[in-house]
């Protein structure tokens, strides 16, 4: 052996031994419960980031352990075409060649986002491998599979059939950049500052930090109970406008707020959702809603002189012409408020009036919340129960269709004669009167769809017998987004749980705690790392000491300090190789390598703590059996026998942690077998350490 350990040399042929072995591949056995993860997708627009490698080390971990210990264990991989955020990565990859996504039609450009997903599906695939994902590629899926695909259509039809979903009018939070509208959940909140004006209205004075929306006022509104405006109600007042004059019913609704600006408020429902909400309530005292703000941000016909306007130029205009007329009371300049941004590119987001499919989630939402409840889903972080129950107890009507080209389109066709709706299971109608809606649907509609549709689609037997699986573990901030809705459709679907434990993991920030971004500068590349310092060194130092579901800081130095571990590994295991005494054995030494020392990481393991195992076993290695028992060893205290078992219970221990390295020096120690097929050491007769459940 070498005096100091070369990932470089080992890490790619042993990975292609673990392969070539078929040991990714479980076998079906009926008498044993199987052990299933299904990866998490990774979205197909770009590489691999360190967040991700976070998710595989912990992944792979949890794989390769209940290998050892003999659970038939699947780990099916996949990647995920991710929609919106994929076809908003190849826009940019455009506008760098001065294109844009107008300059294409939609079957092109379609194809042209379908090959550079397919060319970067084949580096994430890579990626995974070099960091020792030993996941079963004979079962790899993606969320653009045909057989995929066939089952999305199904669910929509069924729900469709089921009369849950259903077409509408109504807002959506619509992005002017992206030219699509979202959900409430893909909204991001963030606080600003803007101008907030006092604009004189017939007798009232109201305020507003969008005066552009005026051209478009239903109503004014006044709390029922304020006082000042209780002989206003239900009456008719006149204002005068920057287009003229014109009138407007004072309405009364508990939504407004009497302590914000004057106590009244415009109601404009077709711009904004509580305003929305009020028309509702009074449709019958107020006229049909109208559009001022168009999907491209402009200012429509009924603003006058101002339409065409974008809508911070239209302000400003506004702003002047308002003082001029003398119909600006005032401004109060950085007035602090709460907007809704595209979480994609941080445009601010419009509510614009907009035909969309909806699902009627409250039947969804009932059955998703008993299953938590019943503990057929358990949180292993309970603060992510609470989270998850709060979301299902709100969630409003989901809006899956999207406006862009990149996706699996709609299978709803329109009647161009008299606009009746066909929904199908993919298949298109006969007669050239049909024609199909251009939407695509929202990623997380077929992406929640996973766990089942890739069962269903791989090999024969698999759904049933892996099916639910045993444990979601994607990042925390996706919560919202995708975990309960794998729920809510898991239980439509197939009347079960897609998955019985949520294992959700944190963030992975720089050194000092800062977010990892490339508008930051501090992005850490993965693969990069592992070129530097080994897979093995990486793996450790994404987990070691940290509970999964908080954050972590990693910094390069951390990594490097890992690497070191690996050397410490290598040279142990050169020194026990070739060491040889004859002293008589330590049975203390035995008891605790060989059955306290494996039921401790078993328990830990079982209990998803997977930081403390691998402190313990960092600890145990370095300080113990390196410091200690080495040197015990070379005063004729413990026999090179017993080193040598006890290192070998080492390497099993530490190999689903460190995959790599300990392949090799298992290989050094004379051992024939792969060490990933190897059997996890025994813990049937270790006395004084409690048994150990999940919970």
């Amino acid at each position: 052996m070498d005096k100091t350990y070369n990932h470089k040399l080992y890490e790619e042929k042993i990975y292609k031994q673990w392969e070539d072995s078929g040991t990714f591949t479980p076998v079906i056995n009926n008498k044993k419960k199987p052990f299933t993860i299904i990866m998490p997708p990774p979205n197909a627009s770009d590489p691999l980031h360190i967040g991700h490698a976070r998710e595989v080390s912990t992944q792979d971990i949890l794989t390769r352990f209940h290998r050892m210990i003999g659970d038939p264990t699947l780990w099916l991989p996949g990647a995920d075409h991710a929609g919106i955020e994929t076809q908003f990565v190849f826009e940019r990859k455009l506008r760098e060649k001065g294109q844009s996504r107008f300059d294409f039609d939609r079957d092109t450009l379609y194809q042209m986002i379908w090959d550079d997903v397919q060319k970067n599906k084949g580096t994430m695939e890579n990626q995974l491998r070099r960091l020792g994902a030993s996941c079963d590629w004979s079962r790899n899926k993606f969320t653009l599979d045909p057989d995929i695909v066939k089952i999305v259509y199904q669910t929509f039809k069924n729900l469709y059939d089921d009369k849950l979903i259903y077409r509408g009018k109504g807002l959506v939070n619509y992005c002017t950049k992206c030219g699509t509208g979202y959900s409430e959940l893909e909204v991001e909140h963030i606080e600003e500052t803007a101008k907030l004006y006092y604009i004189k209205y017939g007798p009232f004075v109201l305020a507003t930090t969008r005066p552009e929306t005026k051209f478009a006022d239903s109503a004014v509104a006044v709390h029922p109970k304020d006082k000042r405006y209780k002989k206003y109600i239900d009456q008719e007042i006149e204002v005068e406008g920057l287009l003229g004059k014109f009138k407007l019913k004072v309405i009364s609704d508990i939504y407004v707020d009497p302590e914000f600006g004057t106590g009244v408020v415009k109601i404009t429902p077709y711009h904004d959702f509580n305003d929305f909400e009020v028309w509702e309530r009074h449709k019958d005292e107020m006229p049909e809603p109208r559009e001022v703000i168009d999907k491209q941000g402009r200012l429509t016909e009924i603003a006058g002189k101002y339409a065409g306007m974008k809508i911070k130029v239209a302000r400003e205009l506004i702003e002047n012409d308002l003082r001029e007329k003398g119909l600006l009371e005032k401004v109060i300049e950085n007035y602090p408020h709460t907007v809704g941004v595209c979480y994609r590119c941080k445009t601010v987001l419009e509510p614009i009036p907009s035909e969309q499919w909806y699902i009627s989630v409250k039947s969804l939402t009932t059955k998703a919340l008993k299953s938590i409840k019943s503990k057929k889903i358990k949180f292993v972080a309970k603060k992510y129960e609470k989270i998850a129950n709060h979301w299902l107890r709100n969630l409003k009507d989901w809006n899956i269709s999207r406006q862009i080209v990149w996706g699996i389109r709609i299978p709803a066709w329109q009647n161009k004669n008299n606009d009746e709706w066909l929904i199908t299971n993919g298949e298109e109608p006969k007669g050239k009167e049909w024609i199909q809606d251009i939407d695509t649907f929202d990623t997380w509609f077929s992406s929640s769809q996973w766990p089942f549709a890739t069962l269903q689609t791989t090999k024969t037997g698999d759904f049933d017998y892996f099916y639910p699986t045993s444990v979601m573990d994607p990042s925390y901030d996706i919560l919202p987004f995708w975990v309960i809705r794998m729920i809510m459709l898991g239980l439509y679907k197939t009347k079960n749980v897609p998955f019985t434990d949520v294992l959700l993991h944190g963030l992975v920030r720089d050194k000092n705690g800062v977010k990892i971004s490339k508008s930051k500068g501090n992005v850490i590349d993965p693969i990069e790392m592992v070129d530097k310092y080994g897979a093995d060194a990486l793996r450790v130092a994404l987990v070691r000491g940290v509970q999964v579901e908080n954050d972590n800081s990693l910094s390069e130095e951390s990594i490097n300090g890992q690497k070191k571990f690996s050397n410490k590994i290598w040279n142990a295991t050169r020194f026990v190789k070739e060491f040889a005494n004859d002293c008589k054995d330590d049975k203390e030494f035995n008891k605790y390598y060989l059955q306290e020392l494996p039921k401790q990481i078993t328990n830990l393991l079982e209990k998803y703590k997977i930081g403390l195992a691998t402190e313990e076993l960092y600890n145990t290695f370095w300080h113990k059996f390196c410091d200690i028992e080495i040197e015990r060893a070379k005063k004729g205290e413990i026999s090179s026998k017993q080193l040598k078992i006890a290192l070998q219970t080492l390497l099993k221990l530490l190999h689903p942690f460190m995959p790599f390295v300990t392949e090799v020096c298992w290989k050094e120690l004379g051992n024939e077998d792969l060490l990933i097929t190897s059997k996890w050491p025994s813990i049937s007769n270790a006395k004084g350490v409690k048994q150990s459940s999940h919970y």
